[in-house]
C-alpha cells in the first residue's frame, strides 16, 4: 500500500476505507462487519469515521470488525464542533475510544468548524496527544481562510490533514485550497469520492471504464488517486465493491484518458466556497 508521510513523520495509506452511514441499521451489521474485514484482508488498513456516523454506531461496527486486529488499523474519528471545547473534546473521544474498544486513535479531526474558538480545540488536541490517546489530530471541512487561521495559533503546526469533499465533479478545491495544503506537506483526504454514487452515470466514466474493463467508481478513485497530497475513503459496505476500490490502486490511467477526464469533468476557473456534502 502506497502512504503518504503526515507533518509528525507518521504514514498514512493512500486509500483506506469510510463508514459513513454504516452503524445506522441494526440488520446491516454483519453485512458491514465482513465488508471492513475484506478491506483489511486486501490491505486497506485506513479506516475513517466520526462520533456523528451512526451517532456511534460506526464506531461500534468498526470495534467488531478490527477485534483482533487493531495493530493492522490506521484508526480515525472525528469530534462534533458542538463537542469541541476542553471538556467536551475531552469526552467525546473517551466515548469514542470505548465504542472502538482501543485505547488511542491514530487521527482525531474536528469535523468541521463551529462556534468553539479553534485555540481551545487545538489545545484540548495537545493535551490527548501527550495523554496517548491520539497520535496525530487534524481538520475536516476547513477552507483556506480557516487553514491559515488554524495554523496561526498554537499547535496549528501539527494539524496534519484536512478531510474535505474532493471528486471529479467537485474540484473546487484545486484553486487554491490544495496548493496552499501542498506546499505546507498537509495531505488532502478526499471524502465522497464518487459523489455518493451520482457520478457513476456519466458517460465518460463509463467508456473510460468499458474500454479498461473496470468499473466507473474504479475510474474515479484511481483519477483521485493521481493527484498528489490526496488520500481517498471511499465507503462501501458491500465486499464486491470493497474489492473493486483496492483494485482501483492498480489501476494507471493513461496521459490519454487523464486529458479527457479534464475535458468531461473542468477545472475550476475561479474561487469557490468550499463545498459539503
Amino acid at each position: 500500500m502506497k502512504t503518504l508521510t503526515l507533518p509528525c513523520g507518521q504514514a498514512i495509506p493512500v486509500l483506506g476505507m469510510g463508514t459513513w452511514q454504516m452503524g445506522e441499521t441494526p440488520k446491516n451489521r454483519q453485512t458491514e462487519i465482513a465488508a471492513l474485514r475484506c478491506g483489511l484482508d486486501r490491505g486497506l488498513s485506513l479506516i475513517d469515521t466520526a462520533e456523528m456516523y451512526g451517532e456511534g454506531g460506526a464506531e461500534e461496527v468498526i470495534a467488531q470488525a478490527i477485534a483482533d486486529r487493531r495493530s493492522e488499523v490506521f484508526l480515525v474519528s472525528k469530534v462534533y464542533p458542538h463537542n469541541a471545547s476542553k471538556r467536551g473534546v475531552m469526552a467525546a473521544c473517551d466515548r469514542s475510544l470505548r465504542r472502538l474498544n482501543t485505547d488511542y486513535l491514530d487521527l482525531y479531526l474536528l469535523h468541521w468548524r463551529g462556534s468553539v474558538p479553534l485555540a481551545e480545540t487545538l489545545d484540548v488536541f495537545q493535551s490527548l496527544q501527550q495523554a496517548g490517546k491520539i497520535r496525530s489530530y487534524g481538520v475536516s471541512n476547513f477552507d483556506t481562510d480557516d487553514m491559515e487561521e488554524a495554523r496561526e495559533l498554537p499547535g496549528g503546526a501539527a494539524i496534519a490533514t484536512n478531510q474535505v469533499l474532493y471528486n471529479l465533479m467537485r474540484r473546487g478545491i484545486e484553486w487554491q485550497l490544495l496548493p496552499w495544503c501542498r506546499q505546507r506537506s498537509i495531505p488532502i483526504m478526499a471524502y465522497s469520492p464518487i459523489e455518493q454514487g451520482r457520478l457513476l452515470s456519466h458517460t465518460t466514466l463509463h467508456t473510460i471504464a468499458q474500454a479498461r474493463g473496470v468499473t466507473a467508481a474504479q475510474v474515479a478513485i484511481a483519477w483521485l488517486l493521481h493527484q498528489d497530497n490526496v488520500i481517498v475513503i471511499p465507503k462501501s459496505s458491500k465486499i464486491e465493491h470493497v474489492t473493486q476500490n483496492r483494485a482501483a490502486l492498480d489501476l494507471h490511467l493513461t496521459e490519454a484518458e487523464l486529458t479527457t477526464l479534464e475535458v468531461a469533468f473542468p477545472a475550476p476557473r475561479r474561487s469557490t466556497p468550499l463545498q459539503m456534502l
